[in-house]
Parts: C-alpha cells; structure tokens; sequence
C-alpha cells in the first residue's frame, strides 16, 4: 500500500515504523517529514494541500495519515477528500473540539459529558469574577492552539488574574488567547486515553499516562511531553466502561447530532476524581509521546485500523495488543522549552547489547540531516522506547538506551513511569 503521512514529529516517525514492522510491501511519503524519515520513506516539500491532494491522486495513495493538529484545524481532511482521497483524521468541523477550547467545553456541557467548573469569556472583568469563586491552584486556558502550552496552572489567585491578563491582551499566545476558558483545578491523577474513531464506531486503546512537566517531581513549566508509558495499572475495566459510557459514546453521538461526525482519534485527557472520570479536554489526534508507545505494542496491522477507520468499517476489525509494557523517555534540546536551541549532531553508539537491541529503539522528531549526519534541531529531538514485561523492566530498558544518544545540551527525566512504580 502507498501510504502518506502529514506531519514531522516523533508520532508520525512512530506510525511509519510501526507500518513497516508489519509488513516490507508498503512504501510511504512524509510531508514535510524530519531528517530521520528519509530513512523510512520519500519526504515530500509540497505545502499547499490541494497541490498535495493531486500528488497523492497523481500517484495513487491508497492512504493519507494526518499526524498532528494544525493542518486538521486548517481543512486537510475536507480536501483530500474532495478529491476522492482516502484519509485518517477528522473534518476541520469536527476539529474544533480541539481547535477551540470554548467550542470543546461547551460540548461536554452540551451533551453532559462530565468536566470541570468553568467560564469561557472574553471580558477581563467576568474571568476575575469567576475566578475570585475558585480556590486555587486555578486553571486558566488559550482558546485557540498553542502546541500543548495554552494551559497555565496558576498557584494564587493573583497569579491566575496575571495569565489571564496576558492571554486577552494577546501578550502570551496571540489571537489564540483572545478568549479564555477559566476553570477550577481538579484533585486526582491524569491519564491519556486514545479511541480510534470512524463516526459511529471506535476502539479505546491502552490508557497511557504522560509527564508534562518540564522536570524531575513534575516541577518546571509545562511542556508538550517530556515522557509517557502504557498501559497503566492505574485503570481497571471498570473505569474503561465509564469512559465508554459516560465519555466517548456522547461525545460520537454529539457530533453527530451537530452535523459533524468524528473520524480520527479522539484523545480524550481524563482527571481521575475519586474513582470518576472527569473530561479535562480532547484532541483531534494522537498524544506525542503517547504514540510513540502505543503503536509499539499493537500485535494487529496498524496500516489495516487506519484504513477501516477512514473507510467507516472499524466494525470489521479485532485490533489486538501484545501484554506488554512500552515507557518512552524524551530527550529534548538545551533550551527547551524556553527558546530555539543551536543545531547539535547527534551521536548515537553502536549496539552491542541484545537486550537494547531486541527492545529498544529511538523515534525521532526535531531533528535533521546533513551531510549525512543527523542533527537536533531543537524542541523535543527524540524519544528512546524501550519494551518489558514489567514497567521498571520497559522503563530501564528506555533508559539503557538513553545511555546511548549524545548531543551537546541534552536534556530528559530521569523519573518517567514513576507514578506506576511508587
């Protein structure tokens, strides 16, 4: 099968490899694709995507995977398929229940999908009015995208009138903090849950819990994933259920009532309360570091679930999972996330460890190749996955292979996975 993928990061790095690992008769094509996707495919520099479109017609593309969220919010999905394309992801429609967080949240209060307390608003004077209801720590969000850093977690209430002055003057993030959602923090545990989607059916995938802060003990700023694993012990099947009842059927059902049916991934960040699932936003997509463990562990074909997705026919399908366990450790540039970082090469040593060899491997994202050497261009450069049949194997695993990648300025976690294993 042909396949393309839109997208540059270590997710889309990690669907090809997976796509390839189940079968060598597939050749794929990156728009734009990272220094290492070369090596998996042919990157392709078309920007405009109707030009896009007619490539993938011209050279008969079976498949189009869109990776992440701007060009979903921008349309690619309706495009591609005016022209008769068969593509993953949802219709820019549909894609506002990321593209929008006040469009998100008032579909969950819409359709009763539980989430927490809160006010969307333009107007300085009502966000401080709510917010002088609340008691901190206070969450104050961007409307719009802000690739994962929209959402501030502020300590005070002074603290919290501060982001909020600095999303609506559009100080911190542009037109995309012009409206604001304020809403009260929620006490539990966080968890990422991925459900494959085709409008009317879905397959929930293996909850994966992921680091957002920048820092060790979840200190630091937050950032777009410094590390995740899957699948956490923290779910059991009854909490599945509720997410499936309480979660994802409304949300499916929702947006077929609002004309717009969600085809894609739903990734749904949860808020364990008390043993309750309360919804704290969607994305139109996979989490990045989340699929890079994810699609390491499926055992059934990953290209066939994209395909049946796109086609509406999940119904067909059994997707299967191996038992064991994937921890995926980010390592990111010097700067990150505070500025651009100076191109460094990349060394990685030769393998000369089975274990490392059999179960581990890197998947890159910010990085690029010249000369043909490989070079982190900044942000998060790579993620190191390492397998187990136990987390702490999976975990020293991801780190053994850590061990083995050199750049000026590295930077990661040292305590990913430290949720499951306390």
């Amino acid at each position: 099968m042909k396949i393309l993928i839109l997208g540059n990061g270590g997710r889309e790095y990690s669907i090809a490899r997976a796509i390839l690992n189940e079968e060598k008769g597939h050749e794929l094509f990156f728009q734009p694709g990272n220094g290492a996707t070369n090596t998996l495919g042919t990157n392709l520099d078309i920007k405009d995507y109707n030009e896009l479109a007619a490539f993938a017609k011209q050279n008969a593309i079976e498949l189009t995977i869109v990776g992440p969220e701007a060009p979903l919010v921008d349309g690619v999905v309706d495009i591609f398929k005016s022209h008769g394309l068969v593509v993953f992801g949802p219709s820019k429609e549909a894609a506002q229940l990321e593209g929008s967080k006040v469009y998100m949240k008032n579909f969950l209060a819409k359709y009763n999908i539980p989430t927490a307390r809160y006010i969307e608003t333009a107007s300085i004077e009502d966000a401080f009015k709510f917010t002088n209801t609340l008691t901190a720590p206070i969450v104050v969000k961007a409307d719009g995208l802000c690739g994962g850093k929209g959402v501030i977690i502020a300590m005070s209430h002074d603290e919290a009138k501060v982001a909020i002055s600095e999303m609506l003057s559009g100080k911190s993030f542009g037109d995309a903090g012009k409206k604001v959602i304020v809403e009260e923090f929620l006490d539990g545990y966080e968890l990422s849950m991925f459900a494959v989607c085709d409008g009317e059916d879905y397959i929930l995938l293996p909850a994966a819990q992921d680091h957002k802060r920048l820092l060790d003990n979840d200190q630091g700023p937050n950032t777009g994933g410094m590390g995740a694993y899957a699948p956490t012990p923290l779910v059991d099947e009854e909490l599945y259920q509720k997410v499936r009842d309480r979660v994802i059927r409304p949300t499916l059902d929702g947006m077929q009532k609002e004309g717009a049916p969600f085809e894609g991934v739903l990734f749904i960040g949860i808020m364990v309360v008390k043993g309750e699932p309360i919804t704290l936003e969607f994305n139109v997509r996979f989490g990045d570091p989340e699929c890079e463990i994810l699609m390491p562990l499926m055992t059934s074909s990953v290209s066939d679930m994209f395909y049946k997705a796109a086609t509406n026919r999940l119904a067909e399908i059994k997707v299967e999972f191996s038992s064991q366990y994937a921890v995926g450790v980010v390592m990111a540039s010097e700067n990150y996330p505070y500025k651009n970082s100076t191109p460094a090469e990349i060394i990685v040593d030769d393998v000369h460890h089975e274990e490392i060899e059999n179960f581990t491997h890197i998947s890159y994202a910010g990085v690029s190749m010249e000369d043909d050497k490989l070079y982190a261009d900044g942000g998060r450069v790579l993620v190191c996955v390492g397998l187990g049949d136990t987390i702490k194997q999976a975990r020293d695993r991801a780190y053994l292979r850590c061990g083995q990648v050199h750049f000026a300025g590295k930077k990661l976690r040292t305590d990913i996975a430290y949720q499951a294993l306390a």
